[in-house]
């Protein structure tokens, strides 16, 4: 078999503590390397941000990946494009670093040029999202909701639950004909986790749902 490296990476402390995220991680680099006859030889962890073109700097186990898929020469397998960045810069600097990598939900295919352009949609959805919140947001204060006055932390855990809503935009419209119990069942069928962490309820849902509309 082929030797791998697998990475796996959350954005928070919370989120390692929670485990959001990292066994779907890791379940779908072993699915993929059995499927693809890989043998995965080490797994590094990492919670850190993911944003900025310097992310490396702050991502020493990223940084031990590599020198690992240099020695074992294989490939640093990652689930989801953004486990690495969703910002292109940061994708060139590592595609410069002369190791395959691969994302599981690309395919083992993949080459640098459609990485550096899935990264390159990444990076734009991301722009998307936070122009669709702050519009969420004046539409909200247009029809008298009241996010907080002066509480300046009332707004931001309002732009936080818009934005939580808007990552997950896609994922409900493909749900769209679905019930709220079922679309939360489904969810939880797909791996992805609620806004808080843990299991989808169809009243968490419903207010994803009322947010998106």
């Amino acid at each position: 078999m082929k030797p791998a490296v697998a990475y796996v990476r959350v954005s928070t402390a919370q989120q390692c503590k929670s485990g959001l995220g990292l066994e779907a991680q890791r379940d779908a680099i072993e699915r993929f390397a059995t499927a693809n006859g890989f043998k995965i030889v080490e797994t590094y962890t990492e919670v850190e941000t993911g944003k900025g073109a310097d992310a490396l700097e702050r991502r020493p186990q990223l940084a031990a990946a590599l020198k690992t898929a240099r020695k074992v020469k294989g490939p640093i397998i990652v689930a989801k494009l953004d486990r690495l960045s969703r910002d292109v810069h940061f994708i060139s600097g590592l595609m410069a670093q002369r190791v395959p990598f691969i994302v599981t939900e690309l395919g083992a295919d993949t080459d640098p040029f459609l990485l550096h352009a899935y990264a390159a949609l990444a990076e734009k959805e991301r722009r998307l999202i936070s122009e669709r919140t702050k519009a969420g947001l004046a539409a909200a204060r247009k029809r008298g909701v009241k996010l907080g006055g002066t509480n300046a932390q009332s707004d931001r855990t309002a732009a936080d639950a818009l934005a939580r809503a808007e990552a997950l935009r896609l994922v409900f419209n493909e749900l769209a004909g679905l019930t709220n119990p079922a679309a939360a069942e489904a969810l939880n069928e797909r791996g992805i986790a609620a806004p808080a962490g843990g299991k989808w309820h169809a009243m968490q849902v419903l207010r994803v749902r009322r947010r998106l509309t």
